[in-house]
């Protein structure tokens, strides 16, 4: 199951767009008629650069050099003043250093990657008192702190670092997830905080219209009770979503139609319930990995393999060089149709053994001899079922047999793309807290790469992660530009 939801590379998870990607151009003040902190930034730069490092390269600040304004000779009466023409440039040069900086300050901060102006300013390559101008121009949006009390790390010399953090009470957006046993939704701010969340434990109808309804009337009730401002709505859904008609190609584990148009259903609810900003959609595990690979188990890697089983079926995605892959179409890394038992249970795809099958919480269920019951979804019974009875001999086989068949599956994975980290969502990430030595053992004897070295298979460390995700889509044109869409919105 694959799909990124965004046409707008949203996927590019280290890679930090600056300043280009806001609805709106960037003015002389951000839209509300207040001149920006940042508009003075860059004044004692000189040819101080405010493009990203290597942490977030891809900037679209100004020019960097020196100002090219001539001077002229100064008398004893008064210093000489630059042409107006010439001021007007060097003016706008500086305001558009300063502003570049913008969106990748927000996302090292959104990210976790500078939790101080001092680390801000190395990260971003630009003066301490760009840095400050930046910090207090996303202090004045209200998306960040800056704390500038005294307590530094101990044993640091010197006047302590102004601490950064997102702001708590700062914006929010609408994050939605559809499964087999229900939906939920919930608002998740900067940092990929959840702040409220509203489970809907309801029977998943065939028509996709009457669910994201649901779900988006459920997300404007939290919306209310909380009086949060909301930047737009994700939605994470469990099929490939093909790109760019955002159409779940095949929801295999839900009776809505294939070629359902969902991103285009899920905006006009979003709309119709008087939510602003964009309204994105893309499959949950893609956005899984997105959320950890910012937030969670999956930092700093840049080949990163996540495969994970939610409520049925099983999904993979992968991050490669630090950007989200999803394919020509959206539609890559379909790893819930390897094939790992030929002879085994037949798919919804057609073939048999295939690893969706084999190795989702149905299969434990029923390979552990257990009936599933009504009361609760059928991850919830598996996890209940490998924490409470492991030591059951038909439970510990049944480990036993998903373990063998989730690592031939990741066998085969780490053969084809050499990942430098894998991370396991969902039952996967219970199976390697069960027995995390003999998955490990299966991967390395099955893969060529594994046993040369061994390739870390780690948890993933968010809960709601794919929710967390959908919340990724949302907050994209803000992290690219945060002035454009918030100053011309407010």
């Amino acid at each position: 199951m694959n799909g990124n939801g965004a046409p707008r590379r949203v996927g590019d998870v280290t890679t930090v767009s600056a300043g280009t990607g806001g609805t709106d151009g960037m003015h002389g003040a951000d839209g509300t008629g207040r001149t920006s902190a940042a508009d003075g930034a860059g004044t004692a730069e000189g040819s101080d650069q405010a493009s990203a490092t290597a942490s977030a390269p891809a900037t679209a600040s100004a020019p960097t050099t020196a100002s090219t304004t001539p001077s002229a000779p100064a008398t004893a009466s008064a210093p000489a003043t630059p042409p107006p023409s010439a001021a007007a440039g060097s003016a706008r040069t500086k305001l558009e250093r300063g502003r570049g900086a913008l969106g990748p300050a927000l996302e090292l901060v959104h990210t976790g990657r500078a939790p101080t102006r001092a680390v801000l300013t190395a990260e971003l390559g630009v003066t301490r008192a760009t840095a400050g101008a930046v910090a207090a121009e996303l202090e004045a949006l209200g998306l960040i702190r800056v704390d500038s009390r005294p307590g530094g790390a101990g044993g640091t010399q010197g006047r302590p670092s102004h601490r950064l953090s997102v702001d708590e009470n700062g914006p929010v957006a609408l994050a939605a997830q559809v499964h087999s046993d229900g939906f939920r939704a919930a608002l998740v701010g900067l940092g990929g905080r959840i702040v409220a969340t509203a489970p809907g434990r309801v029977p998943v109808s065939a028509d996709p219209a009457q669910v994201l309804g649901a779900v988006v009337e459920a997300g404007a009730a939290l919306l209310a009770q909380t009086g949060r401002r909301c930047i737009g709505a994700g939605l994470a859904v469990p099929s490939a979503v093909a790109e760019p008609e955002g159409t779940a190609l095949n929801p295999l584990h839900l009776a809505w139609p294939a070629g359902s148009p969902v991103r285009a259903i899920f905006a006009d609810c979003v709309k119709e319930a008087g939510i602003d900003g964009p309204a994105l959609t893309g499959n949950d595990v893609n956005l899984a990995a997105l959320a950890e690979h910012r937030h969670g188990a999956g930092r700093s890697a840049q080949h990163l393999l996540c495969v994970a089983t939610g409520h049925r079926g099983v999904g993979g995605a992968l991050v490669l060089d630090g950007r989200l892959h999803s394919g020509s179409s959206g539609l890559a890394l379909e790893v819930g149709h390897l094939t790992v038992n030929p002879e085994g249970r037949a798919c919804h795809c057609g073939s048999r053994g295939c690893l969706d099958v084999e190795a989702d919480p149905l299969a434990f269920l029923t390979a552990a001899g257990r009936t599933p019951g009504p009361e609760v979804s059928l991850l919830q019974q598996a996890r209940d079922l490998l924490r409470e009875e492991s030591a059951d001999p038909g439970v510990r086989a049944a480990t036993e047999e998903l373990i063998d068949r989730l690592g031939l599956g990741l066998a085969g994975l780490v053969n084809i793309l050499n990942p430098d980290r894998i991370i396991l969502g969902g039952l996967h990430r219970e199976l390697l807290y069960a027995d995390p030595e003999r998955l490990r053992a299966v991967v390395a004897d099955r893969s060529l790469w594994g046993r040369s070295g061994g390739v870390p298979i780690l948890p993933c460390t968010l809960d709601h992660n794919s929710l967390v995700g959908a919340a990724e889509l949302a907050w994209q044109p803000v992290l690219d530009d945060p002035l454009g869409t918030l100053g011309a919105a407010a």
